[in-house]
């Protein structure tokens, strides 16, 4: 992987900020999966959530078997202040930056494992709610509260905030590599 080249094409993207992470420093919590499964109306519906995704034990080893991982970011103000149907319409342009960036990764011939923002929609019914495969494995780009992540332990140790103001979103994706 040429970082150089790729540092190079990500300046053209519309990011808040991007930065690499050790997969092995960050923080894997039972918690985080706790608020998922009693907080998230999304719990067992898709692939993308849990418990389609594995444990957490296991969503951690597989991000494990990676040696690198970039992060990136993006903040955006919705239409409507407070508003979660505003807040959430504004995710699709975080997740068309992540497949962008992933393009930047295969051009390399890199493929990335990503965790972004999805509890997935790209199907009218999960095939996962039929006990059937992923029709779009390629497609569908798991949350990373979903793998047990807590973000902001990784986003304090490079000088960031995870929230910026009552109106602005913050949104995270992690695509993890191997050089």
């Amino acid at each position: 992987m040429n970082k150089a080249l790729l540092e190079e094409k990500l300046a053209q993207f519309p990011l808040y900020t991007y930065f690499y992470v050790d997969p092995k420093t960050l923080d894997f919590s039972e918690r985080i999966r706790w608020i998922c499964q009693n907080e998230c109306p999304m719990y067992g519906k898709s692939w993308a959530c849990p418990p389609g995704v594995g444990s957490v034990a296991e969503c951690k080893a597989k991000c494990l078997t990676y040696t690198n991982c970039l992060m990136i970011g993006t903040i955006t103000e919705p239409e409507e202040a407070y508003s979660m149907e505003a807040a959430l319409a504004t995710r699709p342009e975080h997740e068309d930056l992540t497949n962008g960036i992933r393009e930047l990764f295969r051009e390399q011939g890199v493929e990335p494992y990503i965790l972004s923002t999805e509890a997935c929609a790209h199907c009218d019914r999960c095939s996962y709610l039929d006990g059937q495969p992923c029709r779009f494995p390629g497609r569908m780009h798991p949350c990373v509260e979903s793998h047990g992540i807590n973000v902001i332990p990784t986003l304090e140790a490079n000088g960031l905030e995870f929230q910026y103001g009552d109106n602005l979103i913050t949104w995270y994706s992690m695509l993890f590599f191997n050089e």
